[in-house]
This record gives structure tokens, sequence and C-alpha cells, in this order.
């Protein structure tokens, strides 16, 4: 799966705020078909980053929502701003 498929776009919630903030973790809606490894890679490469863990879960509406946290040394925050949501 190509990298641009995976990720669909950035979640922008109270939540993921909090996240960026408190946890270094970064929240994506990603494609159905996506598993953990594609996810990771495809942060991996479009960030420029490590990532340490991947938690998915499928929406009531039927997306699936990626919990992606970074590795230490990296900061969530500064991609979150590069993307315009922090």
């Amino acid at each position: 799966m190509d990298v641009f498929d995976v990720i669909k776009m950035p979640v922008v919630s109270e939540k993921a705020m909090r996240l960026i903030e408190e946890e270094n973790k970064l929240v994506f809606y990603v494609d159905r078909r996506a598993t953990k490894r594609d996810i990771k890679r495809a942060v991996e490469e479009l960030f420029n980053v490590e990532v340490s863990k991947v938690n998915v879960l499928i929406t009531p509406d039927g997306r699936k929502k990626a919990y992606v946290k970074l590795k230490e040394g990296y900061d969530a925050g500064e991609i979150a701003a590069n993307l315009g949501i922090y």
C-alpha cells in the first residue's frame, strides 16, 4: 500500500490536541485496509520520525482511526504545527 493512500487526514479535536501535548501522540483517519505496519511505515516516511507504537480503532461511523506514539526525541507538536492543526 502506498504511503499517500494510507493516511487520509489528521484528526482535529480537543482529545487529539491533549494527546499531542501530554503523550506525544498523533491521531489520523486512515484507510480501512491499512495495517498497523502500513500506518507506522507511512508516518515514518511522510514525517521523517520514528514511531514507537500504533493503536487503531474503527469508529461507529465506519472510519478507521490510528493513534501513533512517537519515540523520544521527536515532537508531535512540531509535526502538528507543520500540518496546520496545532
